[in-house]
């Protein structure tokens, strides 16, 4: 990685301070739409912070529905009855926009086991877009390091037909999460072009925790069969390679992938009372991985949305310009989504004023990413003053790749995620233990308090917070920021620079 790369990275990280929230008082106050604007966003604020559906519809999520991985029964039946809260609450133009994925995905059966020099069954996840391995894969292991270029380069022809152990140091940070994902897209390349049979990935997690990250976001299947395995069966196996033995490794995956399919964004709005053909859209992504029930990533903050919906209909708010609610899908596998969101509303991106995504689970919010965008200061810090209970609050200038708010940054579109504590959030990151049970609700509750008057300010202000950029603006962003190397690693540079992402007319 890049030194730059990496301070920026260090400096994503370091942004998510400690938030010193105060409880909030609670109180019912009668609908006006005639409020001065700060007292509407208290109001809002307390309705959405005292509102135990916050959590109910949480566990909804998690336990009625379970992991919603895009594609699968479960994500479809998420779809619909997010669908119906919105209904339920009230909302006007409540729809389903369908979308293709290019390239489904779906976890089938996989196993391996350790033959030589000592027998062992081996546990694992398959890699979300890995081939199956057609067969029973039986072969040599090799020690692929930390699985750069230059360590399988090393091995010469001996890497011919073996399956490479790709070892990892222990995920702490966001900078090692982000090492992990920047390692994906030339160790692929370097397996296929050493005719690797396979690769197996040490787990960044201790203590059997098994996730999945996607290797490949662009729609394609990786070149090489790939799983991970259990961190203390790969140093187990890393040892005896240490030692001098051959090691053996029999694996098999199959059944994980298919060709395109459909899947929906869930989309509702509450029009504006002075200008309704302006927007702030509020997101969140409904989708999740499958090995745990996707609480904190990102059902927790799909029920946010909501919850700030529900709440403006019941206090029978309506801001000056529109307010968008939307739950993407298809996020985890390369934002979709909120891409085809982008194409599809192309002719209505002049009037998007702002979007905020939620996306960091229900650690404390403690302010906004602000994207590259510094005029975005001023406004956000304005909104955040009726609930300066909930604070301090920092915005840290970085732009963020990763989420859905991303399309929009390329469309020059003013993005907003909330920046928030990762302390609990990062050990769950897509895994076995991402249940209802990590969910801080009291702050999940705060979080949503925070960001409904975000949206509350944007959308009633007389003033957009800023313009939409041209092309030539966002271009010097990417420059500025420092996003060429996640936007080549995430596979998303050459659609960039073609022009199939980043829209305008």
């Amino acid at each position: 990685m890049r030194e730059r790369s990496r301070r920026r990275l260090l400096l994503i990280a370091a942004s998510a301070g400690i938030l010193a929230a105060l409880a909030p008082g609670s109180r019912s106050i009668a609908a006006s739409k005639a409020s001065p604007p700060v007292d509407a966003a208290r109001r809002l604020a307390d309705a959405v912070v005292s509102s135990p559906e916050l959590t109910s519809d949480t566990l909804y999520l998690c336990d009625r529905i379970g992991g919603r991985l895009t594609g699968s029964p479960a994500c479809r039946l998420a779809v619909s009855w997010t669908r119906s809260r919105f209904e339920e609450a009230g909302l006007e133009g409540v729809r389903l926009e369908p979308f293709t994925l290019p390239r489904a995905w779906l976890p089938g059966e996989g196993e391996a086991r350790l033959l030589a020099p000592v027998a062992m069954d081996l546990e694992i996840a398959t890699v979300p877009y890995s081939p199956d391995t057609g067969s029973v894969l039986e072969a040599r292991v090799f020690d692929a390091a930390t699985g750069s270029p230059a360590d399988i380069a090393r091995q010469g022809k001996s890497a011919r037909g073996a399956i490479g152990l790709v070892r990892t140091a222990e995920m702490r940070s966001l900078v090692d999460l982000f090492t992990e994902y920047m390692r994906d897209r030339e160790m692929l390349r370097a397996a296929q072009e050493a005719g690797v049979a396979g690769l197996l990935l040490m787990s960044t997690r201790p203590r059997g925790l098994l996730y999945r990250h996607p290797i490949r976001t662009d729609g394609t299947l990786t070149p090489v069969p790939v799983a991970l395995v259990r961190r203390e069966h790969a140093q187990r196996i890393g040892r005896l390679l240490d030692s001098g033995d051959e090691v053996r490794v029999r694996l098999a995956i199959e059944g994980t992938a298919g060709g395109p399919i459909e899947s929906h964004n869930v989309i509702a709005d509450i029009p504006g009372r002075e200008r309704p053909g302006e927007i702030v859209l509020f997101g969140a992504h409904l989708d999740s991985w499958d090995l745990g029930t996707g609480a904190e990533d990102n059902a927790v903050n799909c029920a946010a949305v909501i919850a700030v919906a529900r709440a403006m209909k019941q206090l029978g708010l309506s801001a000056r310009r529109t307010i968008r609610f939307a739950l993407f899908t298809g996020e985890e596998q390369g934002l979709w989504g909120s891409l085809d969101y982008v194409r599809r509303h192309a002719a209505e991106l002049d009037n998007h004023v702002a979007v905020v995504i939620m996306d960091i689970g229900s650690g404390r919010v403690t302010g906004y990413y602000l994207n590259g965008r510094e005029e975005l200061r001023g406004p956000v810090v304005r909104a955040l003053e009726p609930v300066g209970r909930f604070g301090p609050f920092e915005h840290p200038i970085e732009a963020v790749d990763g989420t859905d708010n991303f399309d929009f940054l390329l469309s020059g579109v003013p993005n907003l995620i909330a920046a928030q504590d990762m302390t609990n959030y990062l050990p769950d990151y897509h895994a076995a233990s991402d249940v209802f049970e990590t969910v801080n609700g009291e702050q999940a509750a705060k979080n949503t308090a925070i960001t409904a008057a975000l949206l509350w300010h944007l959308a009633e202000a007389r003033e957009r917070p800023a313009p939409r950029q041209t092309r030539q603006e966002v271009e010097e962003l990417i420059r500025r920021t420092g996003l060429e190397p996640q936007m080549k690693a995430f596979g998303q540079w050459d659609a960039w620079v073609s022009g199939r992402r980043g829209i305008f007319n």
